[in-house]
């Protein structure tokens, strides 16, 4: 029982290794880290060929290794992948999550978006389709609208990066909105 224990601990470090060679590579890739981990990742690799030429008699811990082992084969290749598109500048580093004066400003804009001015507008312009549309009361105040438009901006930044968002009234259905899109 003493050879499983120790097993299942080495199997804990690799797991633990990988993570933080994960973490590694999404630093670089960010900018943060200014070296790839190559030497992490070939020892790590090397650790786990290893294994390979051992004999695992417990089920468990055998099918724990394979899933370690092709965890880290998967993201070899999303990471060689990754820094091949580096090598040929076709990579852009996302960003977004960085807050950065520069993500706050509109290309070929440089003043910053004005959200308040912004959903003001759009609140004008809801209130003017609620009455086309014959429908009562004023619709959200300015400051729901303004919300509103910090989620959307969020995740469509998310979701496409750092790409300019349009925001437009849609009055073509029973009950009007506001339409996202992207510009081009």
């Amino acid at each position: 029982m003493d050879e499983r224990r120790q097993l299942a601990q080495e199997l804990d470090e690799i797991q633990q290794q990988v993570k933080e060679l994960e973490i590694h590579y999404e630093q670089y890739f960010a900018g943060i880290e200014k070296r790839e981990p190559y030497n992490e990742r070939k020892n790590l690799s090397r650790r786990i060929r290893q294994f390979t030429n051992r004999h695992i008699v417990w089920t468990d811990l055998k099918f724990r290794y394979q899933g370690i082992a092709s965890r880290l084969m998967s993201y070899g290749q999303y990471w060689d992948r990754i820094l091949r598109l580096i090598d040929e500048g076709k990579y852009h580093r996302h960003t977004t999550k960085m807050n950065s004066p520069a993500s706050k400003r509109q290309p070929g804009n440089s003043q910053p978006i004005d959200p308040k001015i912004e959903a003001d507008q759009l609140q004008k312009e809801l209130c003017q389709a609620r009455k086309s549309c014959g429908l009562p009361g004023t619709g959200p105040s300015t400051e729901k609208i303004a919300d509103f438009l910090a989620s959307q901006r969020e995740k469509i930044q998310a979701r496409y990066g750092n790409k300019p968002v349009e925001f437009s009234i849609d009055s073509s259905g029973e009950k009007p909105r506001i339409k996202v899109s992207l510009k081009k």
